[in-house]
């Protein structure tokens, strides 16, 4: 009996191959692989969840058995999926945010961050690392999405180990709710970070999010400097290393930056006070640089004009984005590999092609942010196999815009089309 369903699934996986619909998307511009050039009059072939190839000028439809499917984006500019390798699906900064997330239940919040995921795709970010969110429910948004249960796009989500009274722990409540929610992967010392990265990685975390500086949004007057000690940083990495994880470290000073990277991250986010010493490191160490201009904007415009920061926030958040975009552009002609993010959730979410207007502002080539959000985000997930191109075999992670972003970057504010894994969200 076994041999029989067996033998009547695999036909059923064969026939279902041999009916799969195709679809041919004529590009009028295209941009397939960032950081090479534009072609014209190109045909993307999409069977199920994957390119099948590109190829010059429109092709015939008749060419193809079965049913084909014609997108017509001959009068637009198309390129890959857009990454956001910075985000917060399970909040949205601001007084009113802030305040109502305080009367919301677990299962509210987690409604209200699938809401912030379809926006963040139907903005054209089809992939995004999730830098630290409330963990079980992530990794089921995570799931959901790849289940086909929600709309999104596809979440890498990060889970957090921190230090007690860092910017990872809680802070800015009463003593009582900082005890009710310090979480237990809060760490102190080496051995006890060994446990913390264990812990995370055993309950569904992809990726290791550690803060080895202070932060801006930390409601203590701790500064930004370095917190994390050496010890621990390294037992992190190495932890995270042997069970096939990576590791993203928040750091705003240099003295931060330069730790966790000789402790072996694979990225740095913000970045803020990176200088030469750095700058050397992210080179040696092949790090990636994670900037998230327009997280540092927000706050500073919020600690400017709102009054829901406390004094030591603000502080923090008007001296940081001072120094933030000059470093990121030194970072960048430096020779700093640099990765798309922007910190979502401190901005709003599907804002996320601000960024890149921050970028280019601070002086980065259109084509090179627009790598930055495919081809860099890609290898810095270790997915090139799979998408940051349009290729054959990979992805079927397609966005169109009116006009070419290579001119004018803005135009990536105003996604058109969005297709994930070979399914339309927007048209």
């Amino acid at each position: 009996m076994y041999h029989r369903l067996f033998a009547t699934l695999l036909l059923l996986t064969i026939t279902h191959a041999a009916w799969a619909d195709t679809m041919l998307i004529y590009a009028g511009k295209l941009l397939a692989i960032p950081g090479q050039g534009v072609k014209s009059e190109q045909t993307i072939l999409v069977e199920g969840d994957r390119i099948i190839a590109v190829r010059d000028g429109y092709a015939d439809a008749g060419e193809f058995d079965g049913d084909v499917t014609v997108i017509d984006l001959k009068d637009k500019f198309v390129l890959p999926g857009l990454m956001d390798m910075h985000v917060h699906l399970q909040i949205e900064l601001g007084p009113k945010n802030d305040s109502e997330a305080l009367k919301m239940s677990v299962q509210q919040i987690e409604m209200r961050s699938i809401m912030f995921a379809r926006r963040t795709l139907l903005a054209g970010f089809t992939t995004v690392r999730d830098a630290g969110s409330s963990p079980q429910e992530m990794y089921a948004l995570r799931d959901g999405i790849n289940n086909g249960w929600a709309d999104g796009p596809r979440i890498i989500a990060a889970g957090g180990v921190g230090i007690t009274g860092g910017h990872g722990d809680i802070s800015g409540v009463s003593p009582q709710l900082m005890k009710l929610f310090t979480s237990e992967n809060v760490c102190d010392g080496p051995y006890d970070c060994r446990r913390a990265t264990r812990n995370v990685i055993k309950y569904g975390a992809d990726w290791i999010k550690i803060a080895s500086t202070g932060g801006v949004m930390t409601d203590r007057a701790t500064g930004t400097g370095q917190q994390m000690e050496m010890d621990e940083l390294k037992e992190i990495v190495l932890a995270a290393k042997r069970m096939g994880r990576k590791v993203a470290s928040h750091a705003h000073q240099e003295d931060g930056i330069v730790a966790a990277l000789e402790a072996g991250v694979a990225s740095i986010e913000h970045g803020s006070y990176t200088g030469p010493k750095a700058i050397k490191l992210f080179k040696k160490t092949g790090a990636y640089l994670v900037p998230t201009l327009l997280a540092g904007t927000t706050v500073a415009n919020m600690a400017r004009t709102t009054d829901f920061m406390s004094d030591a926030i603000k502080e923090k958040a008007i001296t940081t984005e001072a120094a933030m975009k000059g470093n990121f552009y030194k970072s960048y002609r430096g020779g700093v590999k640099i990765a798309y993010g922007t910190d979502s959730g401190v901005s709003q979410h599907g804002n996320n092609a601000q960024e890149a207007v921050l970028m280019v502002k601070a002086g980065m080539p259109p084509m090179e942010v627009i790598k930055s959000a495919t081809v860099n985000a890609a290898d810095l997930l270790d997915m090139s196999s799979t998408i940051g191109t349009l290729e054959a075999g990979k992805h079927a992670d397609i966005i169109a815009v009116a006009h070419s972003p290579l001119e004018d970057i803005s135009t990536l504010l105003d996604v058109g089309f969005v297709m994930k894994g070979g399914k339309i969200y927007k048209q």
